[in-house]
């Protein structure tokens, strides 16, 4: 016999990298994973991947995929900027008592829990948040083309420009611009892959750079600093001070700690929990208040 839906709940964190999600059943949890699933980027691709991961929970779990579609769910999803993609979402997926948001509150609430602190998120995209004296405040995540500062798409992309600037003359030639330059041999090619690579395929060249960042290269470090630049001179813009808790978030974000101010270096604390585990502590915070209509989030807080 299966468990009542009312006893389960159903998180859902969705991000440019994968998909990843969290059944909670009599305080078990079981999580499965899928493909990528940034809904403005590929609106298609995320749906199709978040069917996926149902598909695949619903066999690790042993619950009929019908009865999972019942089950009061939180998705965080990156690419959510507007309560009318919440509502496209909504009616492209077979769940009947979902709240759907961006992926930051998740994230925020992951590494955080309910204390006061701040958090930069840093992976193949990047935000900024905190959440002080009960208010929340998240910046960025505002996509390849336009923000995610930081991130490891930003900071892949960065390193092609800059070993541009190698060839035309205007920077010295380190060991990371040779590295990219014989990668692709010769500029015209790394032209052709940035008029067409995925936050991904940029993403994958952040591992080149912090690489040649510890082995001293100048180019490397120069991008390290930069990017850590935007999250110190950010951060305090969004609320936090020395002696508030900060965490460093995402698999590009850690790298960047020595390049931070001393200050924020002290006030660094390990993350609570990751995004799926927000997630689930807001989907609990969703099927107590019983609400079975639909209510899409916001991006701006």
């Amino acid at each position: 016999m299966t468990q009542p839906a009312s006893s389960i709940i159903l998180a859902i964190d969705g991000g440019g990298s994968r998909c990843r999600i969290a059944m909670e059943r009599a305080g078990e949890v079981i999580r499965v994973e899928s493909g990528p699933a940034n809904v403005s980027s590929n609106f298609d691709g995320a749906v199709a991947q978040i069917h996926l991961g149902l598909e695949r929970l619903s066999v690790a779990a042993e619950l009929p995929l019908a009865e999972l579609y019942e089950v009061p769910a939180f998705l965080g999803l990156a690419g959510v900027v507007s309560s009318e993609i919440a509502c496209r979402l909504q009616r492209a997926l077979p769940l009947s008592r979902p709240h759907i948001e961006d992926d930051r509150p998740a994230a925020l609430r992951g590494a955080l829990g309910t204390a006061e602190g701040a958090i930069a998120h840093c992976g193949t995209g990047s935000f900024l948040a905190s959440q002080i004296k009960g208010t929340r405040h998240i910046v960025g995540g505002w996509g390849q083309q336009l923000g995610d500062e930081g991130s490891a798409q930003w900071l892949g992309r960065l390193a092609l420009a800059r070993t541009l600037d190698v060839v035309d003359g205007l920077a010295p030639a380190t060991g990371l611009s040779a590295s990219l330059l014989a990668r692709f041999s010769g500029s015209a090619e790394i032209v052709s892959f940035a008029s067409q690579a995925s936050p991904m395929e940029f993403g994958a060249f952040a591992k080149d750079v912090t690489r040649y960042a510890k082995g001293g290269d100048a180019l490397a470090i120069k991008l390290m600093h930069q990017g850590a630049c935007y999250i110190a001179e950010t951060l305090p813009r969004i609320g936090w001070t020395p002696g508030h808790r900060l965490c460093l978030t995402g698999g590009l974000a850690p790298e960047y700690l020595v390049y931070l101010p001393e200050q924020m270096q002290e006030d660094l604390r390990p993350p609570q929990g990751d995004p799926l585990s927000g997630a689930l502590a807001l989907a609990r915070e969703f099927a107590a208040q019983a609400q079975p209509e639909t209510r899409p989030g916001q991006h701006n807080e």
